[in-house]
């Protein structure tokens, strides 16, 4: 009986090793930590930026300034917490007169610069069609939109 429990303990756990090796040699492997949450009230997907408005947005770029000038979304505005008000003074015409949907985008999925930038907008103009990008820049690098 100690035996066969020896025996299937040594099967599972060689079984295991392999599917691991697997995984972790296999090109196309899933990442086993990514888990698709839903979009929230105030986020938006690249796929529904490029169906809804043909990508006809007002991007608001939310990192530091460095990250900007290291690459940014065409024409996006550089708008942060480090410098909100500064910034918002040299946009206000652009923001004022703006009919496209706003999208605000940070580094990744758990920055919350974008939320916290689009927040402080909405508290300062009367804006309502604004939203964050749901993955950040990130997302629009993988979208592969130029």
């Amino acid at each position: 009986m100690l035996r066969a429990i020896r025996q299937a303990f040594v099967l599972i756990l060689v079984s295991a090793a392999a599917a691991w090796g697997t995984h972790l040699w296999h090109p196309r492997a899933p990442a086993l930590y990514l888990v698709q949450e839903p979009l929230r009230d105030d986020e938006v997907s690249m796929e529904a930026i490029q169906e809804r408005w043909k990508g006809q947005v007002l991007w608001i770029d939310a990192r530091p300034q460095e990250h900007f000038d290291a690459g940014h979304v065409p024409d996006a505005l550089l708008l942060n917490e480090q410098k909100f008000e500064q910034q918002l003074v040299n946009y206000l015409d652009i923001l004022q007169t703006n009919t496209k949907p706003i999208v605000v985008y940070c580094s990744a999925a758990k920055c919350d610069a974008s939320r916290h930038v689009l927040e402080r907008l909405k508290q300062v103009l009367p804006i309502e069609n604004a939203f964050v990008l749901k993955g950040g820049w990130k997302a629009w690098q993988q979208a592969g939109a130029r």
